[in-house]
């Protein structure tokens, strides 16, 4: 775990990768409440998600991404400005996406909210 200067403890974080060099201005981080991405290097751009929000995760394993041992994890919410971000070409994939689960069923809990509470009236409850 690494803190920052707004003393964020990070669970996790890793930059976008070219042929499995951390070589982008594309960094990825994830503490216990939420999902951060910095995009940029002299025009930078800051987006994140709150974990109670995600309503599901897809993980991607390309040929080439496998040749590199990257992958990608796709993060499904209910955020209005958004919806699907990819977490892009990160190393132990399989492991970032189990610990994204993990994190976003705490963040749920500790929330007390159910999947049923924030998903539109076409999605399935998961209580009913």
């Amino acid at each position: 775990m690494a803190k920052n200067s707004l003393n964020i403890t990070y669970l996790w974080q890793d930059r976008k990768r070219h042929l499995g060099l951390p070589i982008s201005f594309t960094k990825y981080a994830l503490s216990e409440d939420r999902i951060f991405l910095e995009t940029g290097l002299l025009n930078v751009k800051y987006e994140e998600i709150n974990l109670y929000r995600v309503k599901d995760l897809t993980l991607k394993i390309s040929f080439g991404q496998k040749i590199f041992g990257v992958g990608s994890i796709i993060v499904h919410s209910a955020d209005e400005t958004n919806a699907h971000l990819e977490i892009r070409n990160v190393k132990n994939p399989k492991e970032v996406k189990e610990l994204l689960h993990t994190s976003v069923e705490k963040a749920r809990a500790s929330a007390n909210i159910r999947v049923g509470e924030y998903l539109s009236g076409n999605d399935v409850c998961d209580d009913c």
